[in-house]
């Protein structure tokens, strides 16, 4: 990260950086041909139903699973039947992959499929059960689906991935892309100031449509889940000193949510996104918080889900807590619009059903 940021300085940084920009002019040639199939109408296929993306332009986490469980609890509030479907991305012998367990836990009563092809899984679950919208999770680029919403979205902490496509920068496409989106979400706006949101919020129209709305999103603690299966509210937090650990694309915003819910993070380590964590990784985090006289471990429901069965089968009972920081999305700004904009869309569909 330091690299492609630009604060690993020197001639050996720099030479990197060539080499890495070479390689990105390859990578968006590469994109260039890929958009070319997708420009087809005849390459992209429709769904039976409403079909609204969440997706993003940079690696690493922007907060699509939030978002993801706020439109599937918004669609179940207007008495809509939604459906998640995701790609399984990590997902072994087709288990549910730790964005699924998350969106599980928080949504259970929406069905959640993953498949590689997204367009199978809609056609057999909607042949089977009654759906009036699905939830197309990580889908921007996944350009083989038509949809009839596009909610790209971007992390105020890190907006535009340095500036530069893979692997000089974080971007997965150009920023070029943005014309693409029909929304586009600021997210964890609460983790910067109300400059960077503006600043922000005036680039977005040099790339998307100018009359694009843009929302703005911010990642607000709910409560903490113990190991036990029991619940606190999050002021348990204030002005206690833990432990923290993590494995998702933005570690960072993690720390400074823990930090606004006034912990004292006295310890934090960083796993690589989608880490599959094993007993003796997190004894090694038990054990460290306990020798630093911290009685608790703090870690993300995204990492949770994969701590929780190696946690139960620990014996003796660790001394240290493990609690895992229950996030939900709140948006701050443009709700009506899209509230508005995803009522219209389905009230569309239901009239071109009519005889």
């Amino acid at each position: 990260m330091a690299l492609v940021s630009g604060r690993r300085r020197g001639l050996v940084a720099g030479l990197e950086r060539c080499g890495l920009s070479i390689l990105a002019g390859l990578y968006r040639a590469g994109l260039a041909v890929h958009d070319l199939r997708w420009n087809l109408a005849s390459a992209v296929a429709e769904a039976p139903c409403l079909v609204i993306s969440v997706g993003n332009l940079t690696v690493g986490g922007t907060g699509k699973t939030p978002m993801v469980a706020y439109l599937a609890r918004l669609l179940t509030g207007m008495g809509r039947r939604p459906l998640i479907v995701s790609r399984g991305y990590g997902s072994i012998g087709g288990e549910l992959n730790e964005e699924a367990r998350e969106l599980l836990a928080l949504c259970p009563d929406v069905p959640h499929v993953q498949n590689p092809d997204r367009l199978q899984a809609i056609l057999e679950w909607t042949a089977a059960n009654p759906c009036d919208a699905v939830i197309l999770d990580d889908g921007f680029q996944h350009r083989r689906l038509a949809r009839d919403l596009d909610l790209v979205m971007i992390d105020a902490m890190q907006p535009f991935g340095y500036g530069h496509v893979l692997p000089r920068g974080l971007l997965r496409e150009p920023k070029s892309a943005l014309a693409r989106a029909d929304f586009v979400v600021i997210t964890r706006a609460e983790l910067v100031d109300a400059v960077e949101v503006t600043r922000i919020k005036r680039t977005v129209p040099h790339y998307a449509h100018p009359n694009t709305p843009v929302v703005v999103a911010e990642h607000r603690p709910t409560g903490l889940i113990l190991s036990d299966g029991s619940r606190c509210a999050v002021d348990w937090l204030d002005h206690q000193d833990v432990a923290a650990a993590c494995g998702i694309g933005n570690p960072e915003a993690f720390r400074w949510t823990l930090r606004q819910a006034g912990a004292n993070v006295r310890l934090f380590n960083v796993f690589a996104d989608h880490h599959a964590y094993t007993a003796g990784e997190l004894q090694r985090l038990l054990t460290a918080a306990e020798a630093a006289g911290l009685k608790t471990l703090v870690t993300t429901g995204k990492d949770y889900v994969k701590w929780h069965p190696i946690i139960a089968g620990m014996t003796p009972v660790p001394p240290v807590r493990v609690a895992a920081l229950e996030v939900a999305m709140k948006i701050v700004e443009g709700e009506e619009i899209l509230r508005n904009r995803i009522q219209a869309l389905l009230s569309a569909r239901a009239n071109t059903r009519r005889p």
